[in-house]
C-alpha cells in the first residue's frame, strides 16, 4: 500500500513545490507576459492555422475553397521542384545539422580550456556572425563573380583561375557555397547553450574521476563532461535541428530566390515562393506542414538518443 500512495504524494509535492516557486518569481513570469502575447498571436497561432489551411485552395482574396488532400497530392506526385527542394533540405540538414553540432561542441570544448580572456573572445568571435544581418554582403563582396571579387582576385593572382569563377550563379558552385556561409553563421543559440554548459561542470567530479582512474581528456569527456551536459547537448541539438531543416534565408540571400537551376532551393524557400511570391497561401502551409513533420520526427529521434542524459 505505501507504493501505491507514493506515486501520488510525490506528484502533490512536486505540484506544491512549482506553484510554491512561481509565486515567489511572480515577477519573472510577469515581466514574460508581454513576449507570450506576441509568441501566441504570431507563432502560436499562425502554426495552428496553418494545418488545416493546407486542405483549401486560399490565394488571401478570396474565401479558403476546401481541396481536400489535393495540394498534398501535387506537392508529392506533380511538383518536381519539390522533389529537389526535398533533396537539397537533406543535403543541408546533413552537414548544417551533425556536422553543425559537432563543430560546435568541439569549438566550445576548446575555448573552455581557455584562460577567461580567451573564453570570452573567442566566444563572441564565433557567435557573432549569427546576430548579423550584413554578413551577406560581405559574402557577396567575396564571392562576386568578376575578378574584383576577392575570392577570385586572390585565386587568379595565384595562378588557379585564369578567369573568375561565377561562385553565387553557377550551379557547379551554389550549394558547396552556400552550405560554407551556414556552417560560418551556424554558432547560434547552441553554441551558447554548450559552452554553458562546460562552465557548470562541477570541478569536483573531475577530481573525483582522476581517483576512480580515469587517466586523459578523452576519458573525461566521454565520462563526465557529456553526461554532465544533458540538457544543454539537448537544447543544443533541438536548435540545431530547427536551423538545417528550416534554412533557406542564406541562399535567398546570397544567391537569390529562387536559385539557379533551383540548386540551393530548399523546402522553406519552396514555401515562401508560394506564400510571399505568389499568394497560395493553401499550397505553401501544405509544403510547410510536410517540413512541420520531417522536424517533429527528427526532435523525437533526438529526445529519444540524448534522453539518458537527462535523468
Amino acid at each position: 500500500m505505501a507504493k501505491k500512495t507514493q506515486g501520488p504524494m510525490n506528484k502533490q509535492g512536486r505540484g506544491a513545490y512549482t506553484w510554491h516557486m512561481m509565486k515567489a518569481n511572480k515577477g519573472c513570469y510577469f515581466m514574460l507576459i508581454p513576449f507570450m502575447i506576441f509568441f501566441i498571436i504570431f507563432t502560436v497561432v499562425p502554426v495552428v492555422m496553418s494545418l488545416p489551411m493546407g486542405f483549401t485552395n486560399f490565394n488571401m482574396i478570396q474565401m479558403p475553397k476546401w481541396v481536400g488532400l489535393s495540394n498534398f497530392y501535387t506537392l508529392f506526385v506533380n511538383d518536381d521542384v519539390f522533389l529537389i527542394a526535398v533533396r537539397n533540405t537533406l543535403i543541408f540538414a546533413i552537414f548544417t545539422g551533425p556536422f553543425s553540432y559537432v563543430l560546435s561542441f568541439l569549438i566550445a570544448w576548446l575555448i573552455n580550456e581557455m584562460n577567461a580572456f580567451l573564453k570570452t573572445f573567442f566566444t563572441f568571435v564565433f557567435y557573432a556572425p549569427s546576430m548579423t544581418t550584413s554578413v551577406y554582403v560581405t559574402w557577396q563582396l567575396i564571392l562576386s563573380g568578376d575578378s574584383y571579387g576577392y575570392l577570385n582576385a586572390v585565386l587568379m593572382d595565384l595562378g588557379i583561375l585564369k578567369s573568375p569563377a561565377q561562385w553565387i550563379t553557377d550551379t557547379k558552385y551554389i550549394l558547396t557555397v552556400v552550405i560554407i556561409v551556414q556552417l560560418w553563421m551556424s554558432m547560434g543559440a547552441g553554441f551558447l547553450a554548450i559552452r554553458a554548459g562546460f562552465q557548470n561542470i562541477d570541478k569536483s567530479m573531475y577530481e573525483a574521476g582522476a581517483i576512480e582512474g580515469i587517466k586523459n581528456r578523452w576519458q573525461e569527456l566521454f565520462k563526465i563532461t557529456i553526461p554532465s551536459m544533458g540538457p544543454q547537448l539537448l537544447f543544443a541539438a533541438v536548435m540545431q535541428i530547427s536551423t538545417s531543416f528550416t534554412v533557406g534565408m542564406v541562399g535567398q540571400n546570397l544567391v537569390g530566390l529562387p536559385s539557379t537551376d533551383y540548386a540551393a532551393h530548399t523546402i522553406m524557400n519552396h514555401a515562401t515562393d508560394y506564400g510571399w511570391v505568389r499568394y497560395e497561401m493553401g499550397y505553401s502551409s501544405a509544403i510547410c506542414f510536410v517540413l512541420f513533420a520531417a522536424m517533429l520526427l527528427a526532435n523525437k529521434g533526438v529526445n529519444w538518443i540524448l534522453g539518458k542524459y537527462l535523468d
